[in-house]
This record gives C-alpha cells, structure tokens and sequence, in this order.
C-alpha cells in the first residue's frame, strides 16, 4: 500500500531550476532514510541525495552545493531543490524509501536541461 509519486519534471534550460516533490503515503515514514536517485538513458540508477532517519545529508559529488535535500514530515513530502542544472544533470529521476523492509520507489519523473 506505500505509494510514492514524483513530481515537479520538465524541461529546463542549463542554469536553471527545478524543485522535484515525492509524497508518501501508506505508512509513517518520518524515521526513515530517505533519498533521490537518477538514471540517464543507458545509464545505472545512481544515487543523487540521502537524507538519513536523522537528518543528515549524502549528495553525489556532481550535484554537492547546487542540490538540496530535505522532508516535510508534517505533508509526508521529500523535495529536492535542483540549481544551476547542467545538462549531465538530464535523468529520470526517483524517490526512495526503505520501509518495514521493503525498498520502495516512485514512478519517477522526467528532467530534462537543454544546452
């Protein structure tokens, strides 16, 4: 019954920003670690940001200081705020959530940064 649904993709010119939503729902999820993850066309699904069950933050090296992480537990929410995107940054991207066990993904929404 855990849903996690993405939202806030689209196109976006190099330079500019995005701010990708997850809600969740189906569970208490708010001692959870919880992340993003992206995956280019050809490319594994890599870890973009961590936020830990308490609060503490993981980014890849390619996004540190231009993304951020962070939850809303009061609207079961997890944002990831994208700034100054580069066209590398064009992905499929996903929330995550390990939850009684079971590891659970969104659908994933779409981002693409033209040049």
């Amino acid at each position: 019954q855990v849903q996690l649904v993405e939202s806030g993709g689209g196109l976006v010119q190099a330079g500019g920003s995005l701010r990708l939503s997850c809600v969740a729902s189906g569970g208490d999820f708010r001692f959870n670690a919880v992340g993003w993850y992206r995956q280019a066309p050809g490319k594994q699904r890599d870890l973009v940001a961590r936020l830990s069950r308490v609060g503490n933050t993981n980014y890849a090296d390619s996004v540190k200081g231009r993304f951020t992480i962070s939850r809303d537990n009061a609207k079961s929410t997890v944002t990831l705020q994208m700034n100054s995107l580069k066209p590398e940054d064009t992905a499929v991207y996903y929330c995550n959530v390990f939850y009684a066990g079971i590891d659970y993904w969104g659908q994933g929404t779409q981002v693409t940064v033209s040049s």
